[in-house]
């Protein structure tokens, strides 16, 4: 066996118990949990927007952030719910690259996965005291999940895990919608699997236990477009393909039918500056269509304190791994949506 035990991993119930989230920001989120709800389930018509860096880095620059988009969001409350992203998980194509503070909590140190656990839980949980905005991370690795099940409002399972049984059947037993991206192939078929298998219940091995879900029905699909058999991006939310997802979602009957375009990734071409673009262009589709007005729910959208990427943190608040508009492009575009809905 080729594997190097370094340490027991303590458990989720004592995690919790080391680093609890306060009675009354559990009763804040249970309220923010509401609002996000109602979006998918057809009760509220106000717009999704999920917004922040492509991966959380340092403590006080997240925070910085959100504080920011909390401000926004006090002025644009009629019209957007804004979920901060906060993603502490980083997949990376080659292996190489930052995994997110959950494997590296300190850049400049080597990983420690047990100090990298405490710390995406002190950060969700300061988050929340502090700005009133409970955040959305991405689903990486299945297992990690009860430890921090009760600070997130929202989930992703991205494009290279929305394939794999145990996040489906892992996603099942959330209470939170749960958006399951194409994979980078671009087969929205796959997609629609995984949120049909995904509104189903399931009895499963999770986290040492044998457990049963009920299924969550607010599972949806996240467009952020493909890769081709040659390496190029090939974007998927224009209008027609935009239609074309409606149409093969109404033929599986699904619950809550909903859409959340990612503007990032291969939507932009991997050029994080057309990301206003191309928002407005699928708010233009929603009030173009009926049946897209009824179908897309929100948008995601990779931003930070300033614009692109760098290899290090040489300047803070400028994104580590993929590129991000700035904050003034960023405010902008929260204040154009909620003009244009």
């Amino acid at each position: 066996m080729s594997f190097k035990y370094i340490a027991k991993v303590p458990t989720a119930d004592e995690i919790k118990a080391l680093i609890p989230l306060e009675s009354k920001l559990a009763q804040l989120k249970a309220k923010r949990d509401t609002q996000i709800k109602q979006i998918f389930t057809g009760e509220s018509d106000k717009f999704l927007l999920v917004i922040g860096p492509c991966s959380a880095d340092l403590d006080d620059t997240v925070c910085e952030y959100v504080s920011r988009l909390a401000e926004v969001q006090e002025k644009v409350k009629d019209k957007i719910v804004i979920v901060p992203r906060i993603y502490t998980n980083k997949p990376r194509t080659t292996g190489e690259g930052y995994k997110g503070m959950m494997h590296q909590p300190n850049l400049n140190e080597e990983p420690n996965v047990i100090e990298g656990i405490k710390a995406i839980r002190n950060l969700h949980i300061r988050v929340i005291r502090e700005t009133g905005l409970p955040g959305a991370d991405e689903m990486l690795y299945p297992n990690n999940y009860p430890y921090v099940c009760d600070l997130l409002s929202y989930v992703a399972v991205g494009a290279r895990s929305v394939e794999n049984q145990q996040h489906r059947l892992t996603a099942s037993g959330f209470d939170i919608p749960a958006g399951m991206k194409n994979p980078t192939s671009g087969d929205i078929s796959v997609m629609l699997n995984s949120i049909q298998a995904t509104q189903m219940p399931h009895r499963f091995i999770y986290d040492q236990h044998e457990v049963e879900t009920s299924g969550n029905p607010l599972a949806h699909a996240i467009l952020r477009g493909a890769v081709n058999q040659y390496g190029k991006n090939i974007p998927n939310y224009h209008y027609e393909d935009l239609h074309h997802l409606a149409e093969d979602y109404a033929k599986r009957a699904l619950l809550n039918p909903a859409l959340v375009i990612d503007t990032s990734h291969a939507n932009s071409m991997k050029r994080y500056e057309e990301q206003p673009r191309i928002a407005m262009e699928v708010l233009w589709s929603k009030m173009h269509s009926p049946t897209l007005n009824k179908l897309i729910k929100g948008l995601m959208v990779e931003s930070y304190l300033h614009d692109g990427r760098q290899d290090d943190l040489t300047v803070p608040g400028k994104s580590i791994t993929d590129a991000c508009i700035g904050w003034k492009k960023s405010e902008k575009l929260i204040y154009d949506i909620a003009e244009m809905l």
